[in-house]
């Protein structure tokens, strides 16, 4: 795709024009998203992600494997994963990786671990290694957090945990990151890293199992029943491009600063996003006519209730701000899929950079 930097106007973008990105997991839906971004920008793209795991695909819908440098390499597999990238050289690297599904993760544990940890370990290896300039953000989880299930947003330096599988292994992958940053990689000038956590991600182009919006669409779809666990849950939604704005963003500082070296950043929505689970399928049942669903509690596995992040961090020292409120999210969530089921899977590509175009204008209002 060709570069078209005036489309996007925001200086915090324009540094990745013919930069060498490397983004793994980027057949995923969040890493899709975060391709096509980076692609519009002009950056020179190799992706690396093991296999495509949804059937639908973001991934495919938007045909990036003809625009970017697409490799399907296992991250546990070290020769293979450090051979790719020391051949390609990345300037920029955003690690997105992993196992992401708490349910998945309580089905595979030790395959969740495995990605998830000696995955990252894998790459804080590779790149300690390396002797250019280069700025890696990990991403990791709001569930890193030790969730007490009190009403307060976690800050980037309240104590990790993880009483469940998906929340240790992304937990464990972050006391690797802080362990390699303070024994190797603060010694090293050229290399500076960031680690990210996002509540709970919504957009166009989500097909995961066990997740509430691919679910709620793909039920309604078929006129089924949505059956949903755990109604009173409440989480911190926000639109995939909020927290990917802030990721590039922290990308940019890093650019040209140490000072945030080695640093975690929340990126979540205002606690106006943060709602019930039945609140979020109340408000895609308005625009779904005929839309029902029932709620089954035997489930067996353990979820938490309550969780939510402060993100004072990333407003005071990054200057971000999420952008789409939960009306807007939710918007932009369901035209999308809107478009999908009535087979306009051609014009998806050009739908979603439009939204893209929205949002940083919106962005430019935001206060």
């Amino acid at each position: 795709m060709k570069s078209n930097t005036n489309y996007f106007n925001q200086k915090f973008l324009n540094i990745f024009k013919n930069k060498r990105v490397l983004i793994t997991g980027h057949t995923g839906f969040k890493g899709s998203w975060l391709t096509l971004w980076l692609s519009i920008c002009g950056a020179k793209i190799l992706g690396i992600s093991d296999k495509v795991h949804t059937n639908p695909s973001l991934f495919k819908l938007l045909d990036l494997k003809k625009i970017i440098k697409d490799k399907r390499i296992d991250i546990t597999n070290y020769k293979k994963f450090e051979n790719e990238i020391l051949s390609f050289k990345p300037e920029y690297i955003f690690h997105l990786a992993a196992q992401p599904l708490v349910m998945q993760a309580y089905k595979s544990p030790m395959q969740t671990f495995k990605t998830n940890t000696v995955g990252t370990l894998n790459l804080l290896n590779i790149i300690n290694k390396i002797n250019y300039n280069l700025v890696t953000i990990f991403v990791t989880s709001d569930k890193v957090y030790e969730n007490r299930e009190i009403k307060k947003g976690y800050k980037e330096d309240d104590i990790l945990g993880g009483s469940d599988p998906y929340s240790a292994s992304k937990s464990m992958a972050e006391l690797a990151i802080n362990s390699y940053f303070k024994s190797y990689l603060n010694k090293k000038k050229n290399i500076r890293i960031g680690i990210v956590r996002a509540g709970n991600v919504v957009g166009g182009g989500d097909w995961s199992n066990d997740r509430i919006i691919p679910d709620l669409m793909k039920s309604w779809h078929k006129k089924r029943r949505l059956v949903i666990r755990n109604p009173y849950a409440t989480r911190p939604w926000q639109h995939v491009i909020d927290p990917l704005c802030g990721y590039l963003m922290l990308s940019y500082n890093l650019s040209f600063s140490n000072k945030l070296n080695g640093e975690s950043f929340n990126f979540g929505p205002d606690t106006k996003n943060i709602v019930t689970v039945k609140n979020l399928i109340s408000r895609f049942a308005h625009l779904w006519p005929g839309s029902k669903w029932k709620i089954i509690t035997n489930n067996k596995y353990h979820e938490s209730t309550l969780l939510y992040l402060n993100c004072n961090k990333s407003k005071k020292l990054l200057k971000w701000k999420p952008v789409l409120n939960i009306k807007q999210t939710i918007e932009f969530t369901f035209d999308w899929y809107k478009l999908y089921f009535d087979n306009n899977k051609k014009k998806l590509k050009p739908f979603m950079i439009n939204q893209l175009n929205q949002y940083l204008n919106l962005k430019k209002n935001v206060k």
